[in-house]
């Protein structure tokens, strides 16, 4: 018997008891004369109903137990005592849904409202895939075509270094020096380094010239091996200087007489070095071989422009000229056939801003950009800090890294090197002495000026608008240019500089121009910090001050 059942006899125990008391009252009320002659009977039913109980409780209740031959008389006892039987009904059996048989399924599938059904969603589908088939197509249609990238070579996707001075860029004053420095030149992301000459040449004496021998004074050949090796490594590319007479003063390819028998031997030391792993040749003086000895000039240019199957990978031919006319540098450019020509186009002092940009857009609309290559300085003119001065190495180191075509810098102009008595000065390298007040202070100048010489050369071999971009010009005066680099959906980059030694305003304005756009890099970050959105229509520049900005292709 569970808790239920007892507490339920118990109440109707207590129910028995309440109504004999109710009764016993009920007889003294009517008959006060009977009262002593029931009582004793009263009593005695009381008592024997308190012993029933007690005993019932003793018994076990349990509906479902076993049962004797007396069953009535034991369920009519229980009714006696007030025990009430419960029956608690069993659980309805879950019923499961089987689903239609494979013959109802059929019997109810070929039926025409199902058939009809069908066809339509059938139907419904093939439009649906055949609509977002054309409107896929719609979309390719009136999408605007992405533009072919150029054909280009690995001189075109970055900055060349040249180390005209061997002994001048290092401290151990050889080729094992250089290639100790070769970390360094990854860093500034250069993609081709310039090294000589460093061949025998005696000045002016075209008989002891010996183009396959490294001058002691540099070091060695597997010095030299070593260095090409350490280069390729990093993906720099190592062009070689093979100018004849570079020591001497009778020019390039010493006297008119000598020019034939040097160019002959010069087509056999071409050989012998692209042999050794060079990935280029630089000439001085290529106007002055290319008239004299057009056919042997053919011939080098074969040797060296031509792949084999020992060296598939293309070579560059760099001619180098004194030449500063933009329309002679381009008639020498088309004449020669070399794959970049550096000249003086953009030497300082001489001429203004606006003839410089006068003469890049033409040679911009006369020759392919990966034909053009852009220096300030060199063995000749000396370093860009002499040239124009330690405030503005930055300005043009922004020109040479921007302008459509491969910048050529010479060793040192990344930090502001100055021609001390030689345009071979020696290269400053920081080192663990700690400097004094100003020293420390030339130190910081020069660090400042690599990271920004690093930074903006990074910057140009991602983005495809400064890579190949077209060269669009904004505004020019006497002290100040700017100019736009786009290409199709990229980003475009808008190059301004002022020369003058006071503030400029440019009032940049067109279709192609937003109104505003933001500073990526400037040579002065307190007054246009990197990041900062300037208004091109009220542009201001400090005193020899430049900035490259930026903005979003907008369709």
């Amino acid at each position: 018997m569970n808790t239920e059942e007892t507490n339920v006899e118990l109440k109707d125990a207590q129910t028995k008891d309440a109504e004999l008391q109710d009764a016993v009252d009920a007889v003294d009320a009517a008959e006060p004369a009977q009262v002593a002659a029931d009582a004793d009977a009263t009593e005695a039913d009381v008592s024997e109903a308190d012993l029933d109980q007690e005993e019932q409780e003793k018994q076990p209740m349990t509906g479902g137990g076993e049962r004797d031959e007396d069953a009535p008389s034991a369920g009519a006892e229980a009714e006696k005592n007030g025990s009430v039987k419960l029956k608690i009904p069993e659980e309805a059996e879950e019923v499961k849904f089987t689903g239609l048989s494979k013959e109802e399924l059929l019997r109810v599938a070929g039926t025409p409202g199902w058939v009809r059904t069908r066809w339509a969603l059938l139907v419904v589908f093939w439009l649906g895939w055949v609509g977002m088939l054309v409107g896929a197509v719609l979309i390719i249609l009136q999408a605007p075509r992405c533009r072919d990238l150029p054909a280009t070579n690995w001189w075109n996707d970055g900055p060349l270094y040249q180390i005209g001075n061997i002994q001048a860029f290092t401290a151990a004053r050889n080729l094992k020096g250089v290639e100790q420095k070769v970390d360094s030149l990854s860093q500034l992301k250069v993609k081709g380094v310039v090294i000589g000459p460093i061949h025998v040449a005696p000045a002016d004496d075209a008989m002891s010239l010996r183009f396959e021998d490294v001058s002691p004074a540099v070091g060695n050949l597997e010095q030299f091996k070593g260095l090409v090796q350490a280069a390729h490594k990093k993906g720099i590319s190592v062009v070689l200087d093979l100018t004849p007479n570079y020591q001497g003063s009778s020019g390039p390819w010493f006297s008119n007489i000598s020019v034939t028998n040097v160019a002959e031997r010069l087509k056999s030391a071409l050989v012998f070095w692209l042999n050794e792993g060079v990935d280029g040749v630089q000439l001085s003086g290529v106007e002055r071989v290319a008239t004299v000895v057009p056919s042997l000039w053919t011939d080098i240019r074969a040797i060296v422009q031509n792949g084999t199957e020992q060296h598939p990978n293309k070579r560059v031919l760099i001619g180098v000229t004194e030449r500063s006319s933009a329309e002679d540098v381009s008639a020498l450019l088309t004449s020669t056939g070399v794959d970049l020509l550096i000249s003086r186009v953009l030497r300082p002092g001489a001429v203004d801003a606006a003839e410089h940009a006068q003469s890049v857009q033409l040679l911009y609309s006369s020759h392919s950009q990966t034909k053009l290559a852009w220096s300030l300085g060199g063995r000749a003119e000396g370093h860009l800090a002499s040239l124009v001065g330690p405030a503005l190495v930055k300005l043009h180191q922004l020109l040479l890294l921007t302008l459509p075509g491969t910048p050529v810098i010479n060793y040192g102009d990344e930090i502001g090197l100055m021609d001390e008595g030689t345009k071979f000065p020696r290269m400053l390298w920081d080192s663990d002495e700690k400097p004094n007040g100003t020293q420390e202070e030339e130190r910081a100048e020069r660090l400042s000026c690599r990271s920004f010489f690093g930074s903006v050369s990074d910057l140009r071999g991602k983005e495809r608008s400064l890579l190949y971009g077209d060269f669009l010009l904004l505004s020019n005066s006497s002290s100040s240019l700017a100019y736009l680099r786009v290409w199709d959906q990229s980003v475009r980059y808008l190059a301004a500089f002022n020369w003058a030694e006071e503030a400029a305003t440019l009032q940049l304005s067109g279709a192609a121009l937003p109104r505003q756009a933001t500073v990526a890099f400037s040579t002065n970050g307190s007054v246009l910090p990197a990041d900062s959105d300037v208004d091109l229509t009220d542009l201001r520049l400090g005193p020899g001050q430049a900035a490259l900005l930026k903005f979003p292709y907008t369709g």
